[in-house]
């Protein structure tokens, strides 16, 4: 399939093919972020000794299997994840194991009123997309759309980084949305959906946050708003990635401190010429805190950044199977605390097979910015009896729940105050989603972006070539729309 052209590619740092010299890494942490670091520093050379507390690779996108009452061994994780087509970065991962995606042919928005969008056979450049979209639409109506405050909506038209956030990273989403006054139906559809899937409601996320996310899916990318899915597992999914590695991995191995030269783990010390952190940010603070590693000021930094609020990912294995015409996945809006629903058996092999053999289907809920465990999974079980009915007479043979917490708050006036790649000790980087990058990238991209950079720049201070970035164009695709946004702006300073 052909894509952007108008992507961007940041060439690789130059230096030497491979480290001079042995040099011994520590990765800690064994999600996206670290494996694409662990993955960039031994493909040059260097010793990579990787660290993972839990019994699985992938992190906040891997899995585990468990035992449902029928005896079967199934696979569980914690949600659905989208593989859009401009996550250059983290399919460079993938691509290397050999990992294949399958597409979602598309996904459904329904909203409260049972109007549903669909990006299926839209245009995929902009702005002929948001064109295609807006005509197409049930709740993009001609009235509402008079409506737009068009001044306003031009931010989203003139897109930079960092230049976005010294815009609008003082407001929330929610606040940026009043004043482009986009009807209320659309509002929840075209950006509550999608503020959500940042683990956030619109008046907790930063506007900068929003408006470039809708740039990297939407108005700044030609690759379109539909999206690949594994056909494998997570349990299974990243194990060709740390298989072709040579590295020396540690899986179920807390490190329990860290600092310039070594890491810690209960039993032993390992000592090491630079240190990557690829920790979600309640184990990053954690650690630091208790590794005393750096100046107070960064430490004092890391310890300020805070987690979205939970999500629950609720999973049944229904006896009975969802009517066949049911998406893979579908996204609502204005129907809390239901964010979408995944039907598994269309595309996840260890759930085809289940369904297969019982006649029944997998079925995944999930809620973001959630509030009470126990309210928000009964809630969701009466959302999906309302928007699939035909679950309320199903057989529950299993049913499992994800409670979580630790996600970054992407939160106005956030931006400038969050970690970045590099930090004051020496030999000591980050990587992660809730690492401060100057590119368009975002949730699973960032993380592997991150790991890439955090691995150019270890590798730079050894001489040696790091590895290309690719991302959608850094800035709105149409020049006048971001000169006269530009103009507006100057104008509303003076």
């Amino acid at each position: 399939m052909r894509g952007d052209r108008r992507r961007v590619r940041f060439a690789a740092p130059p230096g030497g093919p491979r480290v001079p010299g042995p040099k011994r890494v520590a990765v800690v942490g064994g999600g996206i972020a670290g494996l694409t670091a662990a993955t960039a520093l031994a493909e040059r050379g260097a010793e990579v000794e990787l660290f993972e507390r839990e019994s699985y690779w992938g992190g906040r996108a891997g899995g585990w299997t468990t035992r449902l009452g029928d005896g079967s061994t199934v696979g569980m994780s914690r949600g659905f994840h989208a593989f859009f087509r401009q996550y250059y970065n983290l399919r460079a991962l993938l691509a290397r194991a050999g990992v294949g995606l399958v597409p979602v042919r598309d996904y459904p928005l329904l909203d409260e009123h049972g109007h549903t969008d669909t990006f299926h056979g839209i245009p995929r450049t902009p702005p002929w997309n948001a064109v295609g979209f807006a005509l197409r639409s049930p709740t993009f109506t001609l009235s509402g759309l008079r409506k737009v405050d068009l001044r306003a909506a031009l931010s989203l038209m003139d897109v930079s980084v960092p230049g976005t956030y010294e815009r609008l990273d003082g407001e929330t989403a929610a606040e940026f949305l009043a004043r482009v006054r986009f009807p209320e139906a659309a509002r929840h559809l075209a950006f509550e959906v999608f503020s959500r899937s940042f683990f956030a409601s619109p008046d907790r996320l930063s506007a900068a946050e929003l408006a470039v996310m809708f740039h990297l899916y939407f108005l700044g990318s030609a690759e379109g708003l539909l999206f690949d899915v594994p056909r494998e597992p997570f349990h299974t999914l990243w194990d060709p990635v740390v298989d072709r590695l040579d590295v020396t991995a540690h899986l179920g191995t807390p490190v329990t401190a860290v600092e310039a030269g070594a890491v810690h783990t209960a039993d032993r010390s390992y000592g090491v010429d630079a240190v990557v952190l690829a920790l979600e940010l309640p184990a990053l603070r954690e650690l630091v805190a208790a590794s005393e590693v750096g100046p107070a000021w960064w430490r004092e930094r890391i310890a300020a950044q805070r987690s979205a609020p939970p999500f629950l990912v609720r999973r049944l294995w229904l006896g009975d199977p969802v009517h066949a015409d049911r998406p893979a996945f579908l996204a609502t809006g204005g129907m809390p605390p239901l964010d979408n629903i995944s039907v598994l058996d269309r595309y996840d092999t260890d759930a085809a097979a289940w369904a297969r053999r019982t006649g029944g289907s997998v079925v995944e809920l999930h809620a973001y910015a959630a509030t009470g465990r126990e309210t928000t999974a009964k809630a969701l079980l009466s959302r999906l009896h309302e928007v699939y009915p035909e679950t309320r007479q199903a057989r529950v043979v299993g049913d499992r729940e994800q409670w979580r917490a630790d996600c970054p708050l992407l939160a106005p006036g956030t931006y400038f105050e969050r970690p970045s790649i590099a930090t004051p000790v020496p030999g000591v980087v980050l990587a992660g989603d809730g690492i401060r990058v100057d590119l368009p990238v975002a949730l699973m991209e960032r993380a592997a972006t991150t790991g890439w950079l955090a691995a150019n720049h270890l590798l730079s201070g050894w001489h040696t070539a790091g590895h290309p970035i690719t991302t959608v164009p850094v800035r709105g695709r149409f020049t006048a729309f971001r000169a006269l946004a530009h103009l507006l702006y100057q104008s509303d300073r003076k």
